[in-house]
């Protein structure tokens, strides 16, 4: 079974995200993107975690909950297709979620347990999965997309937002 990403049949939107990834198998696209990310947030501060780059932009712990909020629903969206679901499944408006995330009532510390945990069944699902489930196919959000491919975006949405991270908000 071929479990790297398949370019060709990923909607666009994603492919920025899935590039980071796509050399990888995909169980060890999650891991690494998690290591990643955990290794960059090490050193956040609590006073660090509620810095914006700009106003109007989320904060370093809203950063952290959208990474969970949107992980999430990849995996339900995952979960429902290799389940052999036909059932098109809707978008999440992100910028919605992250204000009522409640994500600067948690400190940073517990973002990144969260985080790692949230990551460790992630993983678990994607393992539980045949070959067969990791082709399946189903649409969310008006894209057609595999249970193969939410991998990579998981992991790859995840390298996003460290490189974001990194670049914006110098972590």
């Amino acid at each position: 079974m071929k479990t790297k990403a398949d370019i060709e049949n990923l909607p666009p939107f994603y492919s920025g995200y899935v590039t980071h990834v796509a050399h990888l198998p995909h169980h060890e696209a999650l891991v690494w993107s998690n290591e990643q990310l955990q290794n960059i947030l090490l050193n956040v501060s609590e006073e660090r975690g509620t810095y914006a780059y700009a106003p109007g932009k989320w904060t370093i712990k809203e950063v952290l909950a959208h990474i969970q909020d949107a992980e999430r629903v990849f995996a339900y969206r995952a979960l429902r297709f290799a389940r052999n679901d036909d059932t098109a499944l809707p978008g999440f408006d992100e910028s919605r979620y992250a204000p009522e995330s409640n994500a600067h009532a948690r400190p940073v510390e517990t973002h990144l347990k969260e985080l790692n945990r949230l990551r460790a069944s992630t993983i678990d699902l994607f393992l539980s999965f045949t070959p067969e489930m990791l082709r399946r196919t189903g649409i969310a959000n008006g894209n057609r997309i595999s249970v193969l491919n939410i991998a990579y975006v998981i992991a790859g949405h995840a390298l996003h937002h460290v490189k974001i991270l990194q670049s914006r908000y110098g972590i």
